[in-house]
């Protein structure tokens, strides 16, 4: 799953906070529902955040012990942070390891991996776990496989899974019927 991590105004690469957006997620994907998206700038408008405060850092997760970035991960953030003059993807996979990587594109441009850690000195706020329950069950939707293979062929338009799956089988049998 992944979000923006919300930066403290007198240091970006502070983050107070981390907001889901509406997705669909499956053990290998991620998929931001675009209107989310635009709800969310918009409600950060609205409380008097600049982008360079939430929508700089890229926050999400891995199954597994590899916090590192995949191809996917890769062209994703170059998509979608590529134009930004800074952007940072961090990545926490399940077991807690860590990545974290800043890239800048003024100048010459360039991109460093920089430290994780927690900043006690800077306080929480009180644990709320009823409300990060509940942002989860409003922000992400997990379909199970069956219905993430159909609605794989219908959302892309094109028949390509299923004219593998008849090349594979010999049969021209639809698959998810």
């Amino acid at each position: 799953m992944g979000g923006f991590g919300i930066s403290a105004p007198h240091d970006l690469l502070l983050i107070e906070d981390v907001r889901l957006i509406q997705q669909v997620c499956t053990a290998v994907s991620v998929k931001f529902d675009d209107a989310s998206v635009a709800d969310f700038f918009d409600q950060q408008v609205d409380l008097g955040r600049r982008p360079q405060e939430c929508g700089r850092i890229w926050v999400h997760t891995h199954p597994g012990n590899s916090p590192f970035p995949s191809g996917i991960d890769e062209e994703t953030f170059a998509r979608c942070f590529g134009q930004s003059d800074w952007a940072v993807m961090f990545i926490l996979a399940q077991g807690g390891q860590t990545y974290a990587r800043l890239r800048f594109n003024v100048g010459p441009g360039g991109s460093v991996e920089i430290p994780v850690e927690v900043d006690f000195k800077t306080g929480f706020m009180p644990p709320d776990p009823d409300a990060w329950d509940r942002e989860y069950t409003e922000n992400i939707f997990v379909p199970d496989a069956l219905s993430t293979l159909s609605r794989h062929v219908d959302l892309w338009g094109d028949d390509a899974s299923l004219d593998a799956w008849h090349d594979y089988t010999g049969s021209n049998d639809d698959p998810f019927l």
